[in-house]
């Protein structure tokens, strides 16, 4: 279903109305432009024409194979699907490169985090989406239906959820999810490396 402007503007209203405020009031004339105006970048997740375009490069094309952990680090912000109120925090992911495969362009982890938390969210499902996506997009399949795919792949992400602290139990807390592949999943000292990494940030 299409919306227009007028219609969008139209629930921010009903929606002022049903918190009890007045919306008719001075300071809050321009509220449902600028929340529709808001909601459209912080919501962009929604919009497949924004998913981010993932820069590789093949991994010794430079005269260096590359084989050792790569780590990133960022932060996220994202909402609740439970109740519509932000959550946010830290994430810490590393990977490790196939030799015959591929390099991540710097930037495209924080942008792909970045848009797969513009949406309505849960936690465990956000570094489930983030990870499965990076590893499609470093995999490779060659002439006969070999696949090519990276060593390995962790994500932590810690987030502060504002349904809990603002509101029902009341209480600060971190909750952290993660989510490995490769042999961060299932060599115990490659895990154990990985973590170390991000412990020590």
């Amino acid at each position: 279903m299409k919306y227009t402007q007028e219609n969008k503007e139209e629930a921010i209203q009903i929606m002022l109305e049903m918190i009890g405020e007045d919306r008719e009031r001075e300071g809050l004339i321009d509220t449902p432009k600028r929340v529709v105006r808001m909601w459209k970048e912080i919501f962009r997740g929604y919009d497949p024409k924004q998913k981010p375009k993932v820069t590789t490069f093949n991994n010794g094309s430079d005269g260096v194979v590359y084989d050792e952990m790569i780590n990133d680090e960022g932060a996220f912000y994202s909402h609740c699907e439970h109740h519509m109120v932000p959550f946010f925090g830290k994430y810490y992911f590393a990977y490790l490169p196939n030799p015959k495969g591929k390099l991540l362009g710097l930037s495209k982890v924080a942008r792909v985090v970045d848009y797969f938390s513009a949406k309505l969210q849960i936690q465990e499902r956000l570094v489930h989406e983030i990870v499965e996506y990076l590893w499609e997009e470093l995999s490779i399949t060659k002439e006969g239906e070999e696949i090519i795919e990276p060593l390995a792949m962790g994500l932590v992400m810690d987030g502060s959820h504002l349904c809990k602290e603002m509101r029902g139990a009341k209480k600060k807390g971190t909750m952290r999810c993660t989510k490995l592949k490769g042999v961060f999943k299932t060599n115990p000292s490659a895990r154990a490396e990985f973590f170390n990494s991000v412990n020590k940030r």
